[in-house]
C-alpha cells in the first residue's frame, strides 16, 4: 500500500473548514455573534502564526457540540456543507486525487479539525480514510472534551503511527500534501512531501530542501 495523505484545510479546500464552521454558527445565530467571532478569529490567527494552544482551542471549538441535540447538529451540518464547504471545493484538488487513484494509491485525509466537521467533507471528496481530532461522545451526546490525541503538529505523526500499526502498513513511498508549517513534523517523515499553496514559512522550508511546491488554485 502506498499512501497519499492530504491535509484538508487550505490544502484540498480553498479555505479552513474549522474556522468556517465557527463563522456558520455565528451567521445562523447559534452562538453569541460578537464574542464567538472574536475568539474564533483570534484562535485562527494563532494557528497561522504557529502559536496555537490546541487544547485551549478545542475546549472552545467543541463546546457548541455539547449543548445541542444530535438532530440539531446534523441538520446544521448539512446546511454548513451546502453554504460553506461546497464553495471551497477545488477542481485541481479533484484532479490530484484522481491522479493518485489511477496509480493505485490509498488516499487519506489527516486534519486537526474535528471529525464532526470533516467526516462529510471526506465523503464528498471520496476519501475513505480520515484521521481527525475526535470529539468525545458518551451515550450519543458530545461532551465537549477530546477523545485521544488531537491530530495537530506532532499529534498527526502520533495518530498516523497508530493507524499504520493497526493496519500493518508503513510510510514507504508515501506522499503528504499540506499548506502549513504546522505540518512540518509529518512532512519530514514521508518520502514525497509536497507544499500546497504554502504559507511563507513552509514555502521557504520546502524550497530550501527541494520539496515539491504546487498550487491547487487558479
Amino acid at each position: 500500500m502506498t499512501l497519499a495523505i492530504f491535509d484538508l484545510d487550505n490544502t484540498l479546500l480553498d479555505g479552513d473548514s474549522d474556522h468556517a464552521w465557527g463563522e456558520f454558527l455565528v451567521e445562523e445565530g447559534i452562538v453569541d455573534a460578537e464574542t464567538y467571532r472574536k475568539t474564533n478569529d483570534r484562535f485562527y490567527q494563532e494557528y497561522l502564526n504557529g502559536e496555537l494552544d490546541i487544547l485551549n482551542y478545542l475546549g472552545f471549538a467543541l463546546q457548541p457540540l455539547s449543548i445541542h441535540s444530535m438532530d440539531e447538529l446534523l441538520g446544521w451540518r448539512t446546511t454548513f456543507m451546502d453554504k460553506k464547504v461546497r464553495p471551497m471545493l477545488l477542481q485541481k484538488a479533484d484532479e490530484l486525487l484522481h491522479s493518485h487513484r489511477k496509480r493505485g494509491h490509498t488516499l487519506m485525509i489527516i486534519t486537526a479539525t474535528n471529525r464532526f466537521v470533516t467526516e462529510p467533507i471526506a465523503e464528498a471528496l471520496g476519501i475513505e480514510h480520515l484521521i481527525a481530532t475526535e470529539p468525545e461522545m458518551i451515550n450519543g451526546h458530545y461532551t465537549g472534551q477530546i477523545a485521544g490525541t488531537p491530530s495537530f503538529q506532532e499529534g498527526k505523526v502520533t495518530r498516523l503511527d497508530d493507524w499504520l500499526a493497526a493496519h500493518g502498513e508503513s510510510l514507504d513511498g508515501a506522499w503528504f500534501y499540506s499548506d502549513s508549517h504546522n505540518d512540518l513534523p509529518l512532512l519530514k517523515k514521508v518520502d514525497n512531501p509536497i507544499a500546497v499553496d504554502p504559507d511563507p514559512k513552509l514555502e521557504e522550508y520546502a524550497r530550501n530542501r527541494g520539496w515539491g511546491v504546487i498550487s491547487l488554485r487558479g
